[in-house]
């Protein structure tokens, strides 16, 4: 459904949209002609938003490298461009990234960039801002909705004026809250065609030692931008003090100190710093509210402007108001807070995977044969929690391939050497660590949990999937044939839910000297679709508490308050039991039963 259709509650003066499909829409309205990312919180749905629309191509790239390759090329052949990815996905985007701000741009081209304080769903806390200035890219921060879809048209702008990328950094609330936008309608942007200029494009260092000087006079056209642009934005009050914002901590600020004077940068690189001065000297003292990274700070502090940030405010995780309220209170601007009785702590739930998931059974056997495993990026990295508790290691996403080699080289590991790897993230980064094991010819397995789509981030689609993200058919990589034509020589492929069979394959492949392969091949059990067969129950009177089901950690399986011998016995819930089996055959006691075969329900 488009950002412009019917789920979208309309109010009078626009509708409701999230940041990111305000940012789809600002493509959208700007006459952007493709839009390309890889799926990662929080930055999904700005892709999905618009992906059955029939007048921009949208699509999935197998990394977020090749995402910005592709609207790179887009750029280059005239056509407005539009890249999303997350914080971490710009690491992977880096190499492009970083020279692309030299040889500039075609048309306009946009990336938009969601980072995750807080790490709701990301391994680190990074602040896309730092790479804003590493790059010499501007950057700008919307701080609601209404300025995602408003900052995004103005992002193609200012890429053809200054024929230079430019970033979008949103953190997780903005890209998840929602608000009021006013729909514009769609600018109609002329192809202008690839333009041949092999001293602009082609990246050779003769070339780009030439194109050095252009990009630093660019960089000084752009903070000469900044000084005048209607991006930043000041509201008057108090001359004791004032606040310099950006993104969503400006909302924060002005929930706390409604009537503070308050210099907001929508433009957050690079910063106005003439304008911030001339601010500085209306007020006494001069405040930096920014989430995550002392970036703002920093720079002021290296133009000699006396300002007080981060020994208030926290570098670690979100900002909201109540952690703005109390750096405020400390730096003595506000009260302090009166001290409120804490609320009794509830019960920890620790993640678990989904009932009936086919990544359960590989984790129970690679524990149960002492293997030492080296994780990736996926559902399946919560198998490193106990009950399972059968993952050691995991960094980012492609790098488990390349750890175990590491591992097994150096001989200090106390057990077969196994990488497990989803199928998304094998194609994402795993394919050249595949190719580095053949090329050493290491003593490792790999594990690819092939589940037939990006499951962490909500089921998109992938190379491997057969299906684009706009729903057309294509050609679905076979990783057999993928693996064998690396060199691996030893390749199995497993129904994850016969515990039997996938314990013979690890086995069999982790005691194979050299590169090995293990593919499952179940599909996700919540996406694309649900799927549920018949649910299971425990037999309370066969049942004897020997709870070997429980080492599966599945949510249905539930603690019982009947005992047998001392020990607690178990039921299912089968309202969420998807029917998998994987209980059934852990079971010493055939205690576990498909529902439909018992003559009597005898479920505690």
């Amino acid at each position: 459904m488009t950002v412009d259709a019917a789920p979208h509650k309309k109010v009078s003066t626009g509708v409701l949209l999230s940041g990111n499909e305000a940012i789809a829409r600002g493509a959208v309205e700007a006459g952007a002609l493709i839009a390309v990312g890889y799926p990662g919180t929080p930055s999904t749905e700005i892709l999905e938003s618009i992906a059955d629309r029939t007048d921009i191509d949208v699509r999935w790239a197998p990394n977020e490298k090749v995402a910005l390759d592709v609207a790179l090329g887009a750029s280059l052949g005239g056509i407005r461009a539009l890249a999303t990815m997350k914080h971490v996905g710009l690491n992977v985007a880096a190499d492009t990234f970083m020279t692309m701000a030299y040889t500039g741009v075609g048309a306009g081209l946009v990336i938009a960039c969601a980072d995750d304080p807080g790490m709701h769903s990301s391994q680190n806390e990074q602040d896309t801002r730092a790479y804003a200035r590493m790059a010499g890219v501007p950057l700008l921060e919307p701080s609601d909705s209404a300025e995602a879809k408003a900052f995004t048209a103005l992002a193609f702008d200012i890429s053809e004026e200054f024929d230079t990328p430019v970033l979008i950094r949103t953190t997780t609330r903005v890209s998840h809250n929602r608000g009021v936008v006013k729909l514009g309608s769609r600018a109609d942007k002329p192809v202008i065609g690839f333009q041949h200029n092999p001293k602009k494009y082609v990246m050779i260092p003769g070339h780009a030692r030439a194109r050095r000087p252009v990009f630093l006079d660019r960089l000084k056209r752009l903070s000469k931008y900044a000084e005048t642009s209607p991006l930043t934005v000041e509201l008057d009050g108090t001359s004791t003090f004032g606040v310099i914002t950006s993104g969503i901590a400006h909302h924060y600020v002005r929930e706390v100190l409604p009537d503070a004077r308050v210099l907001k940068l929508g433009m957050s690189y690079p910063i106005p710093v003439a304008r911030i001065r001339e601010f500085a000297e209306t007020v006494d003292r001069l405040f930096v509210v920014e989430e995550l990274d002392p970036i703002v700070e920093n720079d002021l502090h290296a133009a000699g402007i006396n300002v007080e940030g981060k020994t208030f405010f926290p570098q670690i995780g979100e900002l909201n108001p109540d952690t703005v309220r109390r750096g405020f209170a400390a730096a003595g601007i506000l009260p302090p807070q009166i001290s409120i009785e804490p609320a009794p702590p509830t019960v920890a739930r620790p993640p678990l995977m989904c009932p009936g998931c086919p990544h359960t059974p590989p984790f129970l056997v690679l524990k149960r044969i002492g293997a030492v495993v080296t994780g990736d990026i996926g559902c399946y990295t919560l198998a490193a929690l106990q009950p399972l508790a059968a993952m050691d290691t995991c960094v980012a996403m492609g790098s488990s391939i390349g750890m175990a080699i590491g591992l097994a080289a150096s001989g200090g590991a106390d057990g077969p050497v196994v990488a497990t790897i989803g199928d998304s993230t094998f194609l994402h980064g795993g394919i050249p660590g595949l190719a580095d094991a053949v090329y050493s010819q290491a003593n490792i397995t790999v594990l690819i949990l092939d589940n037939g789509t990006t499951a962490m981030t909500g089921g998109q689609e992938h190379p491997g999937t057969g299906l684009t993200l706009q729903g057309s058919d294509t050609i679905p990589v076979d990783f057999v044939a993928l693996c064998r034509s690396l060199g691996v020589r030893d390749v199995r492929v497993i129904d994850p839910y016969d515990v039997a069979a996938t314990y013979a394959a690890l086995e069999g492949a982790a005691a194979f000297v050299g590169p090995s392969v293990v593919i499952t091949n179940r599909p996700c059990v919540e996406a694309p679709m649900k799927i549920r067969d018949l649910p299971y129950e425990v037999i309370a009177d066969a049942c004897t508490a020997c709870q070997a089901c429980m080492t599966a950690g599945c949510p249905s399986i539930i603690w019982s308050d009947e005992t047998f011998e001392g020990r607690r016995k178990v039921y299912i819930d089968t309202d969420t039991c998807t029917g998998c089996t994987l209980c059934a055959q852990l079971c010493p006691p055939l205690a576990i039963v498909p529902i439909n075969k018992t003559k009597e329900s005898t479920s505690v």
